[in-house]
């Protein structure tokens, strides 16, 4: 065949419409390119749920794809109509769950009007706010998101979600002190929960909160004669701040997303 109509017929086999994929079986492998993921894996990357959980709402009969009730194993592309209790899922709208370092003088805030706010410093693309507060003049771990639907399971004070800080004072404590601490302080007229507390010096300790008042260690303090010089909040939940340096942020990992979503399923949503 002559090299310019070879050339015509390869042109024109390169330009003619290609067919479509065919349907992939439960558990398959995609082809590379194919964009197939697994329907689990749909549900952790868009920050619904963990695989686990999104494997129980596949096993109740609760998730279709393209009005077909999922398997487990089933695999999706994106244009595939994924649904929840016939609710359907967008592929566009990712959930975020951030984890930042938060250093002294950033402010708790979404008012992007007031100095040194939280949310101007990290500069994320999506309009995330935080999950609860952490004083100006503390530091350490806050978690950020854009999924509503999680602030109050984690801030709730009777679903008990432990937070984790490191304290020093401006003078050296007895075991008293310590004590009357894990048994509760009244505040603002109230008593502060029992907590977790252990001596780290002469004016340092570790204490485990399971409710989060407005400047609660502060003012427990304040009651009992004691200043605070520095807060350092380290663990929230399951999550903890290791290796973020000061001002720095990171995704959460699918681990600590699992972990996350496995606490708040495991307290009442009430």
């Amino acid at each position: 065949m002559p090299q310019r109509k070879l050339y015509k017929k390869r042109r024109a086999l390169s330009s003619a419409p290609k067919p479509a994929l065919p349907p992939v079986s439960p558990g398959a492998t995609p082809s590379v390119g194919q964009g197939l993921i697994r329907i689990n894996k749909f549900f952790t990357q868009q920050g619904l749920c963990s695989r686990r959980e999104a494997d129980r709402l596949i096993e109740e009969g609760r998730i279709t794809i393209n009005g077909r009730v999922a398997v487990l194993g089933d695999q999706v592309r994106p244009g595939d109509a994924v649904a929840r209790d016939g609710r359907t899922l967008s592929w566009g709208n990712r959930s975020v769950y951030i984890k930042f370092h938060k250093p002294v003088g950033i402010t708790t805030t979404t008012e992007l009007d007031v100095l040194d706010n939280i949310i101007a410093y990290i500069g994320h693309p999506a309009r995330i706010f935080p999950i609860g507060r952490l004083d100006k003049d503390s530091s350490g771990l806050i978690l950020l998101t854009n999924d509503g639907d999680i602030v109050n399971r984690i801030l709730r004070a009777e679903h008990g979600h432990e937070k984790e800080y490191l304290v020093l004072v401006d003078r050296p404590f007895d075991q008293t002190f310590l004590d009357r601490m894990a048994q509760g302080v009244v505040i603002l007229g109230k008593a502060t929960k029992p907590c977790t507390i252990s001596r780290l010096g002469p004016r340092k300790f570790r204490i485990v909160l399971t409710e989060g008042r407005n400047r609660q260690i502060r003012r427990m303090c304040q009651a009992l004669g004691y200043r605070v010089l520095s807060l350092h909040r380290v663990r929230i939940m399951q999550i903890t701040i290791q290796g973020l340096a000061v001002g720095q942020w990171a995704n959460l990992t699918e681990h600590e997303r699992e972990q996350l979503f496995a606490a708040l399923r495991s307290k009442p949503e009430g």
